[in-house]
């Protein structure tokens, strides 16, 4: 950040009277300008018919990453709730009908200022097709998952938890759980 949003005038990095970490402040208006990590949601969309279950995956159209495939999932906007961010989402980038389950991950990426939020949900049909910031979306089996041409370790992450509380629900029954973690692991280095 260079320039106060309130006055325009430059702004100096310093930690503010009061406060134990560096802010953008502004010595003209003194506008303290916080930076908070930002709040990523989408779902985990399945379709399951005569035993066979499928997650839809979303092939990125964009950077970072583009040419991977992910969840459907972006950045929440304001004045909507985390769920309303996961529907949207969904329809913005795979035009999926969804029935939205209950919050399946939460995982912390320090390292990007992140929060990352799944959602469990049910497709309501087949009817989807790519969103603009989607080349493909496809359905896949867990043996189909393209794993080593996943866009973020939170989407591997979702995926193995998920699939592993299937085959713990059809061991000993039971539902998902809530899963929440740190992730650390970088993005792998190819980018």
């Amino acid at each position: 950040m260079k320039f106060c949003s309130e006055c325009a005038h430059p702004v100096e990095l310093t930690i503010p009277a009061g406060d134990n970490r560096p802010r953008y402040v502004c010595p003209h208006c003194t506008a303290i300008h916080y930076q908070n990590p930002k709040m990523v949601l989408g779902s985990v969309p399945v379709w399951e018919r005569d035993g066979k279950l499928q997650v839809l995956l979303c092939k990125r159209a964009i950077e970072p990453r583009y040419g991977y495939w992910t969840l459907p999932a972006g950045f929440m906007e304001n004045n909507e709730t985390t769920a309303e961010a996961a529907v949207r989402e969904t329809v913005e980038e795979a035009g999926a009908n969804i029935e939205l389950g209950p919050l399946f991950t939460l995982m912390n990426v320090a390292r990007v200022h992140q929060v990352h939020m799944f959602y469990l949900a049910t497709l309501r049909d087949l009817d989807f097709a790519p969103g603009e910031e989607s080349l493909e979306v496809q359905m896949f089996t867990e043996d189909e998952i393209p794993w080593d041409d996943l866009a973020f370790p939170t989407i591997r992450t979702t995926l193995e938890l998920f699939f592993a509380d299937r085959a713990r629900m059809r061991a000993s029954g039971g539902s998902h759980g809530f899963h929440t973690q740190d992730i650390t692991k970088p993005m792998r280095s190819d980018v």
